[in-house]
């Protein structure tokens, strides 16, 4: 080990101890001298060290969301602290860390393909059910390396004003330019706008998957001339909030934004959505070590801490218990609910985790044509 090296490791360790530095400021300086992983800290576990579990996930309004919803708890009952990454734990992000060792944060908020994809590649710790309970999930939200903690839709929104009489209810009606006049605005993406196209076909709930791609884009390219593709959420919320397009395809977190921030004249159709769960991952090689991970990723499992969480931005709980302490006047905002997912389909990880790349491809093809 070279001196020069072990003394700066030395000088970050005793800050570190200090309480100057937290551990992200550290395992940085450590890297960058060389050395990585939950060992540079010196002898004893690593648990033992611990101060902090950091989260990532994409920024915005999740942020705070956190924080109040995950982190205050989490911080209350084991004193370490939950610092948020919103760099976005993407499958490259992910792939790029842990085989550089050079791991920045410890629990992703993913979805259930990444933990099938990465899992397999060995970019993953192993979800460890002696500490996560996989009960206080719906059936099949998880899988070895991914659990999840949340679910939104894929859904779609109109301007109240714009319909004073007869009001959209289905993607057939989203489709329908004749009784319901004005532009659309869908997604650059074939997740969630394909699945709406095949519903707006005509196609059963329980035969939407495997997606039937060129009857999908047969039935967009009905109203393609007058339909807006965006690229960021952000963009759906404006170009309908700024009265662009008349309806929105979108998700129901951004929905439910949407309605708080125009005093309900932005409505939400839940019917035939899309439920697709998100899922915590954890990194192989996790600074804070796959223990406190878990700690953080049972603890979020909370029913209190989901219902909060679909309080502040719409996001579903997905433990059954959850249910009942629901409020009311939150019942049709929620994408988990019982009657609410009687209605929707179910997204299907495993045929985008195989076709994802083909599907996105020749749905831009298709748009540039």
């Amino acid at each position: 080990m070279d001196e020069v090296a072990k003394d700066g490791l030395a000088i970050a360790k005793a800050k570190f101890d200090a309480g100057t530095i937290d551990r992200r400021q550290f395992m940085a300086v450590a890297a960058f001298l060389g050395f990585a992983g939950p060992a540079a800290l010196g002898s004893g576990s690593a648990s033992a060290a611990t101060t902090e579990v950091v989260m990532s996930n994409w920024g915005g309004d999740a942020v705070a969301a956190y924080k109040k919803a995950y982190g205050e708890p989490f911080e209350k009952a084991t004193g370490m602290k939950m610092p948020i990454d919103t760099t976005g734990p993407s499958a490259g992000k992910i792939r790029a860390m842990v085989e550089s060792k050079k791991v920045s944060w410890d629990v992703g908020d993913s979805n259930l393909g990444v933990g099938i994809e990465m899992g397999a590649a060995g970019l993953l710790e192993a979800i460890d059910y002696s500490i996560v309970d996989k009960n206080k999930v719906l059936p099949g939200l998880w899988n070895d390396h991914a659990i999840a903690g949340y679910g939104f839709s894929h859904i779609f929104v109109y301007d109240d004003a714009k319909f004073p009489n007869k009001k959209p209810q289905s993607w057939a009606d989203f489709w329908n330019l004749k009784d319901f006049p004005g532009k659309r605005a869908m997604r650059r993406d074939p997740q969630g706008v394909v699945e709406a196209a095949l519903f707006a076909d005509g196609v059963p709930r329980d035969k939407i998957y495997p997606i039937d791609l060129p009857r999908a884009f047969k039935k967009i390219q009905e109203i393609k001339k007058d339909t807006i593709f965006w690229n960021a959420a952000a963009e759906s919320q404006q170009l309908i909030r700024d009265g662009e397009v008349t309806m929105c395809q979108t998700w129901n977190t951004r929905a439910y934004l949407l309605g708080q921030d125009t005093k309900g004249r932005i409505k939400t159709v839940l019917n035939q959505g899309m439920f697709q769960p998100n899922a915590w991952v954890v990194p192989k090689g996790n600074p804070a070590g796959r223990e406190a991970a878990m700690k953080l990723i049972a603890s979020m499992q909370d029913p209190g801490q989901q219902v909060e969480i679909l309080k502040l931005i719409g996001c579903g709980p997905v433990n059954p218990a959850a249910a009942a302490s629901v409020p009311a006047e939150l019942k049709s905002q929620n994408p988990s609910d019982p009657d609410a997912l009687a209605h929707q389909v179910v997204f299907d990880v495993k045929w985008y985790a195989e076709n994802q790349a083909k599907a996105q491809q020749a749905f831009l093809d298709f748009l540039a044509s």
